[in-house]
């Protein structure tokens, strides 16, 4: 019972914090959206700062469970997948209607400069984010479906830094048109 309501707590505030911010969501808010008692809220989380660590490990596992199997998809060849993830969030993206971007980005531009536990936790995200990526490009790789002059984990890093900045920019345009672009550059250009 106590982890349902803890992850109940998460999901509810992670849809709110993903939506306004982290400093605009009140605690009263999630309390209030998610019915539960205060009380019921430090029991699980000392503080909001608490709550906003919990939120990115909940993020990160959330995006791992949803997206994670397309990248571990060995049915497919290694870019095919890469390409396929990169889709399946802007599938997700065009049904919020471009105008949330990514809850982990978000978080990183929100408290990364101001926060450094906030920092350390959103880096080792984003790390393991790169790490996923450098996998399939070094599988790529392996199958000669990489060009030789890119190595594997560098072009992730600058895949991943690509992407972020896509989001952004996907943010202020509401709309596709930088998430395409991504596609078309990266898969079309960079890795073709």
């Amino acid at each position: 019972m106590s982890h349902t309501t803890r992850e109940h707590i998460l999901d509810v505030g992670g849809r709110l914090v993903h939506h306004k911010g982290y400093t605009a969501t009140g605690l009263q808010e999630i309390l209030s959206e998610a019915g539960v008692p205060k009380g019921s809220f430090y029991f699980y989380f000392k503080s909001k700062e608490e709550f906003g660590l919990a939120l990115i490990d909940h993020y990160r596992s959330m995006l791992a469970n949803q997206a994670g199997p397309i990248l571990r998809d060995e049915s497919q060849a290694p870019l095919e997948r890469l390409a396929r993830f990169f889709l399946w969030f802007r599938d997700n993206f065009e049904r919020e209607g471009f105008i949330k971007g990514c809850p982990l980005g978000n978080l990183t531009q929100e408290m990364g400069d101001v926060n450094p536990a906030f920092r350390e936790k959103l880096h080792e995200s984003l790390e393991n984010l790169i790490k996923a990526v450098t996998i399939v490009l070094k599988q790529a790789s392996e199958r000669g479906e990489l060009a030789s002059g890119l190595e594997p984990e560098a072009t992730a890093r600058f895949i991943i830094s690509a992407w972020q900045g896509a989001l952004l920019r996907m943010k202020a345009a509401a709309g596709p048109e930088p998430l395409d672009n991504f596609q078309t550059m990266v898969f079309q250009v960079l890795l073709a």
